[in-house]
């Protein structure tokens, strides 16, 4: 598959700004509901795999305070170890990105992250063509959602 560039520059500076605004907690829930939206590209592949969903409430779970930080990397790590054992790209993307949703109780850069490999599994999950409306479309939602969280 050819390399594509998912970086909308100006949305990402904004983003990326929005972030050191945020509480760890704040970017948690913002993280975890970025990757909800691109959940069903995994599911449409693997609906019997639970890794991916698991640490996305992992990651909602440590800011309600029921689980603990090493609870919340165990699935972290879980929802990585599904990369190695997948082939579609869209769905790699979305176990990444939950990765980062439970890791983001560790360090909340982790959220960035999450909320990068969403936009990505967007892109992924479509037409090549179809790529790029559907980044700017994920990432401006990812905007103004943590707009609303954060200012």
């Amino acid at each position: 598959m050819e390399k594509v560039s998912f970086v909308n520059t100006k949305i990402r500076m904004l983003i990326e700004e929005l972030l050191e605004r945020g509480d760890q907690q704040t970017l948690a829930l913002w993280a975890a509901d970025c990757v909800e939206r691109v959940v069903p590209y995994y599911l449409e592949k693997y609906p019997e795999d639970c890794r991916v969903r698991d640490a996305i409430e992992a990651g909602r779970a440590w800011v309600c305070g029921e689980l603990t930080v090493p609870e919340a990397h165990e699935a972290s790590l879980a929802a990585h170890a599904a990369v190695d054992e997948i082939h579609d790209f869209a769905a790699r993307a979305v176990a990444r990105a939950a990765g980062h949703v439970a890791a983001t109780a560790r360090d909340g850069t982790h959220a960035y992250h999450a909320a990068a490999y969403a936009s990505k599994a967007a892109a992924l999950a479509g037409s090549p063509e179809d790529a790029g409306p559907n980044t700017v479309r994920e990432r401006t939602w990812q905007y103004y959602e943590l707009v609303k969280r954060v200012t």
